[in-house]
């Protein structure tokens, strides 16, 4: 019996290092070590030993027992450390690996023209001025000279959410509640949303951006705002940019014009992009009306101002080559991280 037991011993010493897996280790312990595992069969064999041989065969077998059992817990401790040596390699980072770089965000090109557009009449010293979306009748339309049958005030083209409330359909309610509060000399801008009830194509949107520009004070004539606008349309769109100035009607300037720039893509030669003119219209100008001073209190004889009105949605198109002002709305990624 002390021979079969050796050889047990030595089988476990040639096989265990051999395997592969915890699954099978565990199958060797069953093999080895279980009820009717070898080492059992062998001890089955205990009673026909005399009664002097019977205690020696014991230890002995206790001390194959506790060898092999040593073997797989040491089989089993290799397991573990290897595992944990590959999670580690894994999850380690190799800093002669090249960086990732990391997904950021970017301001909407609309933003992106607003930040500039601000910076440009800040530094011409206009200040920022806001208003609300949701706005009254009366400053949207009664204290900008707008006659109660103008069609603009139709609620066919405005967005009514009461009898006299409306959203907003222009910015230039902004500059009758600056006037209303602050004493001239006044020169400010006021960008924002706009809504109006037009159908959405390459030009035209529900909800688009306009920015106002307002200035009043003593002796300011049609001149100052040419040259305001001539610089603006420099510094926005390169030194080479001229300026056009086209009589126009709007009720609350006057005399009103029509404010163009010469084409960005093929600088006053003609092209499609400008539709074969050589010219880019950005908005409407003029000097204020004599009627919106009386609405706010201001004396005509004393002051005079000028006013104009842009689309932001245009000056963008106009500055990036976009042909189409859905584009802007569309959130497509490939189309917003260009900017």
């Amino acid at each position: 019996m002390k021979n079969e037991l050796n050889a047990l011993k030595n089988e476990a010493i040639d096989y265990i290092p051999k395997v592969k897996s915890e699954s099978e280790l565990d199958q060797v312990r069953v093999d080895f070590l279980g009820k009717k595992g070898k080492l059992t069969k062998i001890l089955k064999s205990l009673g026909s030993l005399s009664a002097n041989e019977r205690p020696l065969v014991g230890q002995l077998s206790n001390e194959i027992k506790q060898f092999i059992t040593e073997q797989i817990n040491k089989k089993k401790e290799e397991f573990r450390v290897a595992a944990q040596s590959e999670s580690i390699r894994k999850e380690s980072i190799d800093i002669s690996l090249p960086g990732r770089q990391p997904s950021i965000g970017y301001l909407h090109p609309i933003t992106q023209v607003i930040q500039e557009i601000t910076h440009i009449f800040k530094r011409l010293g206009f200040q920022v001025a806001e208003g609300p979306e949701l706005e009254e009748e009366y400053y949207n339309f009664d204290a900008l000279n707008l006659p109660k049958n103008h069609p603009a005030r139709d609620e066919q083209d405005s967005f009514y959410i009461t009898s006299d409330k409306l959203l907003r359909t222009q910015t230039s309610p902004v500059q009758i509640r600056v006037m209303e509060k602050q004493r001239p000399p006044i020169a400010i801008i006021s960008p924002g949303r706009c809504f109006r009830r037009d159908a959405m194509d390459a030009t035209h949107s529900h909800t688009f951006h306009q920015i106002e520009g307002l200035a009043v004070d003593k002796d300011i004539s049609f001149a100052d705002l040419k040259g305001i606008l001539h610089l603006f349309a420099k510094q926005m769109f390169g030194s080479s940019t001229q300026t056009r100035f086209r009589p126009d009607f709007f009720p609350f300037t006057e005399p009103s014009g029509e404010f163009a720039i010469t084409c960005f893509i093929c600088h006053g030669k003609k092209c499609r992009v400008c539709k074969g003119t050589g010219w880019i219209e950005l908005g409407g100008c003029g000097l204020v009306d004599p009627a919106v001073f009386g609405f706010v209190n201001i004396d005509p004889e004393e002051y005079s101002g000028y006013a104009f009105g842009m689309g932001i949605e245009r000056l963008a198109m106009a500055k990036y080559g976009v042909p189409d002002i859905r584009m802007f709305y569309e959130n497509d990624i490939r189309f917003l991280e260009q900017f």
